[in-house]
Formats: structure tokens, C-alpha cells, sequence
């Protein structure tokens, strides 16, 4: 259910948008931000949630998330011009960094049979697409009978239902070893993504060779540098470059034996 609400409100507020627009009276720019804040604070914040929740406990971490998103939904519903709704969906997407990959997390732990656990994650990628697929249907047919600030409203009974159904069935977990926080990492992943999302969504409006335009790649371009060179360092690092590097190659005839 968690899941739903997520990925749902991805493609729900697309429908919406003419009308948020026509509203609070806001600039394109600002419409880019409704929906960027939003994929803005998950992407910088996935890890880091991913972190906590190893730390303090999944179904800890999941409810508060679950909280924290439909908050934001309600202060979304309710928001009077363009930037409180810019921050309110921020607010969203603090509480949905918490809930994809703790729910993974939760899964894995849950469903210790190979089969079952497979099951699970096939029914989890399921509703993951079965969301973004009814997100226009349901946006665009709230939209229209009652209003843009009703596509918000929807979240608050699943997240409720979700938040209970959490509490009820699923166990506290946490992972035998927690990683280590990685702040100065965090900080510069959000630095670099901020600071070229606005690069990328103000270029248009504020001219692309204005000094803030170039500063704000300048500053995305040195973070990311910084990012790279610190982060083999970390004994814990925040994201394992390791990951991207090719796989080592074998020789035939120790690919035969």
C-alpha cells in the first residue's frame, strides 16, 4: 500500500498540473518544481533512509515515513501559492525516501523462503506498475469532479490503512550491523543534485550563460567531483562505487575449469 501511494503520487499530479497552474497563478518553472522537489528529496535521501531504518528499525522507520508523507499530502491539499506547494511536496517526499526501500528491507526479512520471498518482491513490482498506471486515471478524474487539492486526499486512507496494517503484522527488525552515517556524503549528493536540478529548470527563464545558472553547474560539478574523491575513502560510505565498476574478466580457460 505504501508502495501504491508512492508511486501513484508520481504521475497522479501530472494531470493536475493546468489546473494548479491556473489557480495559484503559477509560471512553468513553478510546475516544474511541484513535481522535481519531490523526485528531488527521494533521490537524495533514499540511502540515508535505507541507513536509518538499519539503525533504529524498518517498521519504525516505515511508519514514520508513512506519517511524514501524509502530512505532506494534507499541507499540499491545503497549500495557498506556488512555493508552500513546492515545500509541502518536499515534505512528501521526505516521508516517501523512507518508504520503497524499507519496504524492500521489510520484505527480505519477512519472507525467509527463497519462493515466498520471490512471490512477495513479484507482487511489490507489481502494484509498482499497477500505480503509475492508474495515477493520470484517478488524478485526472479527481481533478475534474472535485478539484486539484482532492488528488492529496486520496493518500490519507491508504496511508492510514497501510500505517495500521504495519503496526498489526509486520516485525520489528533491525540489521545486525548498522552502517555508519555518512553526513558529509549526504550533504554533498544533496548539493549536487539541488544545485543542478536548478541549473537545469531556471536555465530556460534566467538565461543559460547568467553567472547563477553557471554557478549553480559549477557548484553541481564540484560537489559530484568531491563526492567521487571522498567517497572510496569511507570505511562506510554512503554509496559503494564498487558497484559501478566493471566486473573483472577471466580468461577462457579459467572460465572452463
Amino acid at each position: 500500500m505504501s508502495l501504491l501511494i508512492v508511486g501513484m503520487d508520481v504521475t497522479i499530479v501530472n494531470v493536475a498540473l493546468p489546473a494548479i497552474q491556473q489557480n495559484l497563478h503559477a509560471s512553468f518553472a513553478g510546475l516544474q518544481w511541484i513535481l522535481d522537489a519531490y523526485t528531488l528529496v527521494v533521490a537524495s535521501l533514499l540511502m540515508l533512509s535505507g541507513s536509518m531504518s538499519d539503525r533504529f528499525g524498518r517498521r519504525r522507520v516505515f511508519q514514520i515515513g508513512l506519517g511524514l508523507f501524509s502530512v505532506g499530502s494534507v499541507l499540499c491539499s491545503v497549500a495557498q501559492s506556488i512555493g508552500q506547494l513546492v515545500a509541502f511536496r518536499a515534505v512528501q517526499g521526505l516521508g516517501a525516501s523512507m518508504l520503497n526501500p524499507v519496504a524492500l528491507s521489510i520484505i527480505a526479512n519477512a519472507f525467509q523462503e527463497p519462493k515466498a520471498r520471490a512471490r512477495a518482491v513479484g507482487v511489490w513490482g507489481a502494484v509498482a506498475g499497477l500505480s503509475l498506471a492508474i495515477g493520470p486515471l484517478i488524478g485526472g478524474a479527481l481533478t475534474q469532479a472535485v478539484g486539484w487539492r482532492s488528488i492529496f486526499w486520496i493518500n490519507l486512507p491508504i496511508g492510514l490503512a497501510a500505517a495500521l496494517l504495519a503496526a498489526r503484522f509486520i516485525p520489528e527488525s533491525k540489521a545486525p550491523r548498522a552502517r555508519a552515517f555518512d553526513p558529509i556524503g549526504q550533504l554533498l549528493v544533496l548539493v549536487g543534485l539541488a544545485s543542478l536540478t536548478t541549473a537545469v529548470i531556471e536555465g530556460p527563464r534566467g538565461g543559460w550563460t547568467s553567472g547563477f545558472i553557471l554557478g549553480s553547474f559549477a557548484i553541481a560539478a564540484a560537489a559530484w567531483t568531491m563526492f567521487l574523491l571522498y567517497e572510496p575513502r569511507r570505511k562506510d560510505p554512503l554509496i559503494d562505487l564498487r558497484f559501478f565498476h566493471p566486473p573483472p574478466r577471466r580468461s577462457k580457460a579459467a572460465a572452463i575449469q
